[in-house]
């Protein structure tokens, strides 16, 4: 095989995964979309209960970062990408910790400061 043959496969391979990741970032972009528009449908067209409306947010929002980390940052459960997605969960827990950990102090204070006007 020649040198332009070689050249010629080598292109036809970068632009199918050119064409590959373009697909894979519209999939994810239409999903993000659809998953925004959800909630925003819901609370505009609809009369739904309250905690209907915030289970639906709750899920949508909660698909939407698995969408995002799937087609936007590509991190599957491959073994190349375990690393990737231990550190994402060790991401997540340190944040979950601090929110967790200053919402306790807050409601704590809270509680301190003003008894009378707890719920």
């Amino acid at each position: 095989m020649s040198a332009s043959g070689v050249e010629q496969d080598s292109a036809a391979q970068r632009a199918q995964k050119k064409a590959r990741e373009q697909r894979s970032y519209l999939w994810g972009f239409g999903l993000a979309l659809v998953l925004t528009l959800i909630p925003f449908a819901m609370l505009a067209f609809t009369a739904v209960e309250r905690m209907t409306l915030w289970l639906t947010i709750g899920a949508c929002a909660l698909i939407q970062v698995v969408v995002h980390l799937r087609f936007f940052l590509h991190i599957t459960l491959d073994r190349s990408k375990r690393e990737d997605l231990l550190l994402i969960l060790f991401t997540v827990l340190i944040l979950i910790i601090l929110c967790g950990g200053t919402l306790w102090i807050l409601f704590d204070l809270y509680q301190r400061m003003l008894p009378d006007m707890m719920p």
